[in-house]
C-alpha cells in the first residue's frame, strides 16, 4: 500500500509563512508527479502546485510568486513553501502523487489525509 503523510499546517496571520511537507511511503516502484491541492469550505478542490513529467512546476495563478514547490523524487517528498499568505489561502491542503505501485498496473493517483491551513488575524 502507498501512504502520503502530510505535516506543517496551522494558523498564521496574513502576510505570514507556512511550510507543508509530504512524504510518500509503501510499495512504490516509481513516482511520476507530486504536488498539492486545496479545498476551501463550499468550494471544489483545486490545484495549487504540481510538478510535471517534464520536470517543471505548474502553479495556479493566485499563488504564483508566493508559493514554491520543491520535490525530491528519490526521497519521495514534496514541500510547499507558502509566503505572503492571504485569508483566501485558507483551506484544507492535500498532498497528491501519481505513483506506480505495481508492475501490473500503471500510475495511479494517491492522496494524503489533508492538513488545515488557516490565515487569519
Amino acid at each position: 500500500q502507498v501512504q502520503l503523510v502530510e505535516s506543517g499546517g496551522g494558523l498564521v496571520q496574513p502576510g505570514g509563512s507556512l511550510r507543508l511537507s509530504c512524504a510518500a511511503s509503501g510499495n512504490i516502484i516509481s513516482v511520476w508527479t507530486m504536488g498539492w491541492y486545496r479545498q476551501a469550505p463550499g468550494k471544489q478542490r483545486e490545484l495549487v502546485a504540481t510538478s510535471t513529467s517534464g520536470g517543471s512546476t505548474n502553479y495556479t495563478d493566485s499563488v504564483k510568486g508566493r508559493f514554491t514547490l520543491s520535490i525530491d523524487k528519490a526521497k519521495k517528498t514534496v514541500v510547499l513553501a507558502m509566503n505572503s499568505l492571504k485569508s483566501e489561502d485558507t483551506a484544507v491542503y492535500y498532498c497528491n502523487a501519481r505513483i506506480r505501485a505495481s508492475w501490473f498496473a500503471g500510475f495511479g493517483d494517491y492522496w494524503g489525509q489533508g492538513t488545515q491551513v488557516t490565515v487569519s488575524s
